[in-house]
């Protein structure tokens, strides 16, 4: 599990740098100052949840039922968060509308918490170590 965790987090973190020069150049003089501002968001939250998913295939400090947990918490998440809001910020060019489909940038939110959270819940079950 390991292996694919971090194969992901690599071919994520490619992808949030391609789309975002893709953002810087391509998109400038095609979206809103707020929409360019909109779809950095989701670069941005994917790229921090490219770097967690190389921590979490990184470290021995998580169990392997966690991670995968995490793992699939944070795909379906970025998903539905920074996928709604690529889809949202880009509507005036695409034509697709993709409002319908709003309600599920929070709902994506709430997984990335929830990964975070599940992270944390497992770091405060380890034992503490005097030294």
């Amino acid at each position: 599990m390991n292996r694919t965790i971090l194969i992901t987090a690599a071919i994520l973190g490619i992808i949030a740098i391609a789309l975002g020069a893709f953002a810087a150049h391509g998109l400038k003089e095609l979206l809103s100052i707020e929409a360019q501002q909109t779809f950095e968001t989701g670069v941005r939250y994917q790229m921090y949840h490219a770097i967690l998913l190389l921590f979490i295939g990184g470290t021995t400090f998580l169990k392997e039922k966690p991670k995968k947990i995490i793992y699939y918490l944070v795909l379906l998440g970025l998903l539905f968060f920074s996928g709604s809001i690529y889809g949202l910020s880009t509507m005036d060019i695409t034509g697709i509308n993709f409002k319908t489909i709003g309600f599920i940038t929070p709902i994506g939110g709430l997984l990335l918490i929830s990964a975070w959270a599940l992270m944390l819940i497992n770091f405060l079950k380890l034992k503490r170590y005097n030294s």
